[in-house]
């Protein structure tokens, strides 16, 4: 009986080693994954700033608003019927306001939809790649430091090729 006990343990002392072991091997983490990882967050920042463009000139080029300082300033008494009352809000500036209000909304669940199914896409990153990237970077500053250099980077490339198509439309 003693034998056995002694064997048990043996047996569950090198079954913990073994899963040790393969959750280091787990948590190693290939530069392939890390460039996967910056492009799917490069991808999001780029999808958010073209609509963060959008998002600027509908309020620039609203027609009803008539620009970015009427826009403030019903922003600011939005919630308050006085201060509408006070700046003297039509019901048309309100519909075009709510436009604008709904717009915003529509933007963070559609950033957020993106990333979802970028990280959920296998064959881009996968949910278990991300977690691993993301657990990693909490872990390890060196990791952190590397991911946001790559993004760094390709913002930088993404920057680039955009001013060139710009010159090449302008030209």
């Amino acid at each position: 009986m003693k034998r056995l006990f002694v064997l048990a343990f043996l047996m569950l002392g090198v079954i913990g080693f073994q899963a040790q072991a393969q959750d280091e091997a787990e948590e190693e983490i290939t530069d392939e994954e890390l460039a996967k990882f910056a492009a799917v967050e490069d991808s999001v920042m780029a999808f958010y700033d073209q609509k963060n463009e959008e998002l600027v000139d509908m309020i620039k080029n609203n027609e009803v608003i008539e620009g970015a300082a009427r826009y403030n300033e019903i922003k600011g008494a939005w919630e308050d019927e006085e201060k509408l009352a006070e700046i003297e809000i039509t019901d048309e500036e309100k519909a075009a306001y709510e436009e604008i209000l709904e717009f915003m909304g529509s933007l963070s669940n559609e950033v957020r939809d993106l990333k979802i199914g970028l990280i959920k896409n296998d064959d881009i990153l996968g949910v278990a790649t991300y977690n691993k990237v993301n657990k990693a970077m909490k872990e390890n500053p060196e990791i952190q430091e590397k991911v946001d250099s790559m993004i760094a980077d390709l913002k930088e490339k993404r920057t680039v090729e955009s001013e060139d198509e710009a010159a090449a439309d302008a030209g």
